[in-house]
């Protein structure tokens, strides 16, 4: 999934409005709160942005996030365990793979 539909995708969960890529001018869409912010947040390389993202998430969601972190750190072994240092360590395009799996929305690369 490449990282302008990764960006899109965050955003519209977050409540963004109106979204599209303008190329080098960045994605611009309408903030679900404040109706001067036009440019979306770079989720994937900015761990302030995916925090506010993972608000959005239920507390169903939250376990199902963890376990996704996990999974990304341990190359998809199923018996693996997260813990909370590959919490901790997570990049902000980790915790973004992880977000978009949880909620459905990731693309696997064809």
């Amino acid at each position: 999934m490449n990282t302008e539909k990764q960006r899109i995708a965050i955003a519209e969960a977050c409540g963004w409005k109106e979204i599209a890529d303008w190329g080098a001018g960045g994605i611009n869409g309408k903030h679900p709160t404040e109706p001067w912010v036009e440019v979306t947040p770079d989720y994937l390389a900015d761990l302030n942005a995916m925090h506010e993202a993972e608000k959005v998430l239920t507390v169903g969601q939250r376990i199902e996030y963890v376990r996704d972190i996990g999974f990304i750190f341990t190359g998809r072994n199923d018996r693996a365990i997260p813990d909370w240092w590959m919490i901790h360590e997570a990049t902000a395009a980790q915790r973004a793979e992880a977000f978009l799996r949880t909620i459905g929305k990731w693309e696997d690369d064809k």
